[in-house]
């Protein structure tokens, strides 16, 4: 199966069910009150998170994921039934994006983990909620209000404890072979690996964890370039990264820090924070005589005196135990937190999306003759909540409208008495 990392699609909550406007009718009982019922609930989109899928085929072919609406509320007192959720099920290790804002809205990062994405809209109070002392036939209610509703990226991103990067035919492949359960496809070309390939390795203590053979880099992934970006996103969950180095400089480059320093430079253009990850350089193809010559050269060593460096040959097999004692000892303290958690003004943990506090949006256009026009988000609210339908919905809905200034404004615009004005696809006579 193709592996598919990547798609694009809608998703969106069910709509609340609208109140309803009944009173009681029974045989001698004169001017029945208000039973009108409260509206149900909308669906909510929820993703489950499936170790069982590999790909988001699924949700390639799919465009719009939605939930059910709440049903309307009905006489004597009847609730309208809540919409049935919309569930999706993603591969573990999916990140959902909003792509209008760019925020991550989740991680589904384990197994049956379950995260409410798009919350559905609550259910409209019937007119039996607005009965008072004052008013007790009341032909008051409310819409339900509107599910939440997002364009959506995901993004599956490898769950894997260790990655191995370098440039194209620097062996990782070959190496992952030897030390795990993976077969990749092995060639003397450059890209044989178009997907990452994940394996099962396990240290001479006995501990097991999932090592990653990640697309080989060229100069410029970091910018797109050739398929950069697919690749280096896979690098963001691993906890240790083994830059993986021909050490026999058969590459058509000028030297073995060049190499190291091209790539290393790529992963810190796409990412500050990778720096921070733990590194190991693995000098492979130990096998071959210039490998050994070069281990001599002393710039070189002096250059990697510093780092963690093994040296090892994937196709003999030379000195693998060694790396993956030393992968595993590392995995003892190499924290697992994603890329955008580790900044010092973040806290831990996923982020979830949720509804911020709105912040009060009112336009007002004054399209001449006489002619005015109302929009923006808060006005949009009290629209679609409190329809015109009822005398006193009118009522509710101008005292809504005044509440939140739209009047004193209309007034200080030079609104007269006679002028229209509309608020979406109410036109109102200002009678100020």
């Amino acid at each position: 199966m193709k592996f598919i990392d990547s798609a694009k699609f809608l998703v969106k909550a069910g709509k609340g069910g609208d109140g309803a406007v009944s009173f009681l009718h029974e045989l001698y009982v004169e001017n029945g009150g208000p039973n009108g019922g409260d509206g149900g609930n909308g669906g909510d989109v929820i993703f489950i998170g499936d170790s069982g899928k590999h790909s988001l085929l699924d949700l390639k072919v799919q465009k719009i994921y939605k939930a059910q609406d709440g049903n309307k509320g009905g006489i004597k007192n009847m609730h309208g039934a809540a919409g049935d959720d919309k569930v999706i099920k993603v591969p573990v290790g999916t990140v959902l994006i909003d792509e209008a804002t760019g925020n991550i809205l989740t991680d589904i990062d384990a197994h049956d983990k379950k995260v409410i994405v798009a919350k559905g809209g609550h259910g409209g109070k019937g007119n039996a909620r607005f009965a008072n002392s004052r008013n007790k036939a009341p032909t008051i209610f409310e819409a339900g209000e509107l599910g939440q509703e997002f364009n959506v990226r995901a993004e599956l991103k490898v769950l894997a404890d260790v990655g191995f990067v370098g440039l194209p035919n620097a062996g990782k492949s070959t190496l992952l072979r030897a030390i795990s359960n993976s077969k990749p496809e092995v060639a003397d070309y450059p890209f044989t690996t178009l997907n990452p390939q994940l394996g099962v390795a396990k240290a001479q203590s006995g501990q097991t964890f999932i090592v990653a053979d990640l697309p080989g880099l060229i100069e410029g992934a970091s910018l797109g370039k050739g398929l950069g970006h697919e690749f280096l996103k896979h690098i963001e969950r691993c906890r240790i990264i083994c830059h993986v180095i021909d050490w026999s400089g058969n590459y058509g480059q000028e030297s073995i820090i060049k190499n190291y320093e091209l790539i290393r430079k790529e992963l810190l253009d796409y990412n500050m924070n990778l720096d921070k990850r733990t590194e190991i350089i693995v000098a492979n193809k130990m096998d071959i005589d210039e490998a050994q010559i070069n281990m001599m050269d002393e710039e070189i060593l002096k250059y990697f005196k510093d780092k963690k460096l093994v040296q090892v040959s994937g196709l003999t097999r030379q000195n693998t135990n060694q790396l993956l004692n030393i992968i595993a000892e590392e995995l003892k303290t190499a924290q697992m937190i994603p890329l955008w958690e580790m900044s010092e003004n973040q806290n831990p943990g996923v982020k979830v999306y949720t509804l911020d506090e709105p912040v009060v949006d009112i336009q007002i256009f004054n399209r001449g003759n006489g002619r005015w026009e109302v929009a923006g988000d808060t006005v949009f609210r009290i629209y679609q909540k409190t329809p015109i339908a009822t005398h006193d919905n009118l009522l509710l809905f101008n005292e809504k409208m005044k509440k939140i200034g739209v009047y004193e404004q209309l007034r200080n615009r030079g609104a007269k008495k006679g002028d229209l004005v509309k608020v979406f696809e109410y036109e109102l006579e200002w009678m100020d």
